[in-house]
């Protein structure tokens, strides 16, 4: 049976419980303790790929030493693991939501969704190590500053949709008004269609051409008469159909 390669360094002297409570991947964040040596699993902040998680493991000696392994990269001391996630959620929070439209606001809502779980996860393990150790005031700090960035990175998540949701409230408002006026000038046309279809149809029926006179003099000036007078009628229907009308009060809003 072949063994399984431990995700921990081979030059760890850590318990061998806790190698073999780790399976083939770091899993969840998480702490643990045998016998004195306290042993943290996190996760680096997640990528375009959210759904790798690249383990982080660090190691307390009984006697307060610190030590760290980050899979397939250098090694990586949890303040500075802290300090990348402060980083990142402080460049998110210092975008403006209100100055972003809605495709920029998706494309935040959707980076920001994993750093809320990693955040929460992380605070969550800092906070169980922070049990099990007791009154280590370094692991104090490191929970405290967990719990800030969660926070922080809460904060941006939520302003972030909140003003998608706005965003979205106002076009839906400005498509309704729009829709509204679009229905009342319909109506106006089909009353002035109505009105006047009775006289158009006897009109074409039975002929009503007046003899007036001005067909064979002065001409062309009547045809241009009558062109400048239908064109200003015309203006004036138009802007009668297609002036703003206020919408009626509801009962709630009376």
């Amino acid at each position: 049976m072949v063994q399984q390669q431990s995700l921990l360094p081979s030059l760890w002297e850590i318990p061998q419980v806790l190698r073999d409570r780790l399976g083939v991947k770091a899993g969840r964040q998480r702490a643990m303790m045998v016998e004195g040596h306290l042993l943290v699993i996190l996760h680096a902040p997640p990528g375009e790929d959210h759904a790798d998680r690249v383990g982080r493991f660090y190691w307390r000696e009984p006697d307060g030493n610190w030590h760290a392994h980050v899979e397939g990269r250098q090694q990586h001391s949890l303040a500075t693991h802290l300090e990348e996630f402060e980083k990142i959620v402080h460049e998110l929070d210092e975008r403006d939501p209100a100055a972003e439209d809605a495709r920029e606001l998706h494309a935040d809502i959707t980076a920001l969704a994993p750093l809320v779980r990693a955040a929460r996860n992380l605070h969550a393990a800092l906070q169980q190590a922070r049990d099990l150790c007791g009154e280590d005031h370094d692991l104090v700090a490191f929970r405290d500053r967990a719990y800030q960035i969660e926070r922080m990175a809460e904060l941006a998540y939520q302003d972030a949709q909140n003003t998608l949701g706005f965003t979205t409230a106002l076009q839906a408002e400005a498509q309704a008004t729009s829709g509204y006026q679009m229905s009342v000038s319909a109506h106006r046309l089909n009353v002035l269609a109505a009105f006047f279809f009775p006289m158009a149809t006897l009109c074409t029926v039975f002929g009503v051409n007046m003899d007036h006179g001005f067909e064979h003099r002065h001409s062309p000036l009547p045809f241009f008469i009558v062109v400048v007078c239908s064109l200003a009628f015309g203006f004036l229907l138009k802007s009668f159909i297609t002036s703003e009308v206020r919408k009626p009060r509801s009962s709630e809003d009376a």
